[in-house]
C-alpha cells in the first residue's frame, strides 16, 4: 500500500508550540512520522512524506503531491492545543473531511481506537472537519491529534520518546486493521 505520511505544519509554523516554548509541535509531529514510515516500512508499505524537515510546506503542495502520487491514505500526525495558556483539555481525537467517504470513517475509526487503547489518553472521539488536507487530497484521509500541548501532563507526554512511539506504533496498527478489513470486504 503506498501511504502519504504528514507531520502537521512545519519546523517555523508560528504559534505552533506549547504556552511554555518548550515544545514545537512539528518536532513531535515529524518524530511520529519518522517512526511510523519506519515501522510501515517493515510491513512492505510504500510510505512517503508530504513535509520537510527544514521547510514549512504549503497545505495545498502537501495535497497535490498525495493526488498526483496516488497514494492510498493520507494520514495528517498532530499535537492539539486549546488556547495560548496551559488548561485541563486533553485527549486524543481525529478528524475526517465534513463528507467522508466510507473508507475514510473506517479507517479515522481504526486509528482512533489504536490511539486511545494505546496511550491511555482520553477518547474525544471521531470528529468532521473542512481542514485542508482532508478537503483537498483524492484518498482516505484523517488528521490526527495525538494530545493537548496546552496540557501540562500530555504536554510531557509528547515530549517523551516513549509516548511518540505510543502514538506511532497505535498509527501503525490502526492502519494494518483498516488493511485487513479491507481486505475481508474484497473477499466476502
Amino acid at each position: 500500500m503506498k501511504i502519504m505520511i504528514d507531520a502537521g505544519h512545519g519546523p517555523e509554523t508560528p504559534g505552533k508550540r506549547s504556552p511554555d516554548g518548550r515544545l514545537r509541535e512539528f518536532h513531535f509531529n515529524s518524530a511520529v512520522a519518522d517512526a511510523v514510515k519506519k515501522r510501515l516500512g517493515l510491513d512492505d508499505h510504500l510510505v512517503l512524506f508530504s513535509h520537510q524537515k527544514d521547510a514549512d510546506v504549503p497545505l495545498h503542495e502537501r495535497t497535490n503531491l498525495a493526488n498526483r502520487l496516488k497514494v492510498e491514505l493520507f494520514i495528517s500526525i498532530h499535537a492539539n492545543a486549546y488556547g495560548s495558556t496551559f488548561n485541563p483539555s486533553c485527549g486524543i481525537e481525529c478528524f475526517t473531511y465534513t463528507n467522508p467517504s466510507a473508507a475514510a470513517k473506517t479507517l479515522a475509526a481504526s486509528l482512533q481506537t489504536a490511539l486511545v487503547l494505546a496511550t491511555g489518553r482520553p477518547d474525544r472521539g471521531v470528529k468532521k472537519a473542512d481542514f485542508a488536507v482532508l478537503r483537498d487530497t483524492n484518498m482516505p484521509a484523517v488528521l490526527i491529534e495525538c494530545g493537548f500541548m496546552t496540557n501540562r501532563i500530555e504536554l510531557e507526554l509528547l515530549k517523551s520518546e516513549s509516548y511518540q512511539n505510543s502514538c506511532a506504533n497505535a498509527i501503525v496498527f490502526g492502519i494494518n486493521c483498516y488493511q485487513t478489513a479491507k481486505n475481508a470486504r474484497r473477499k466476502a
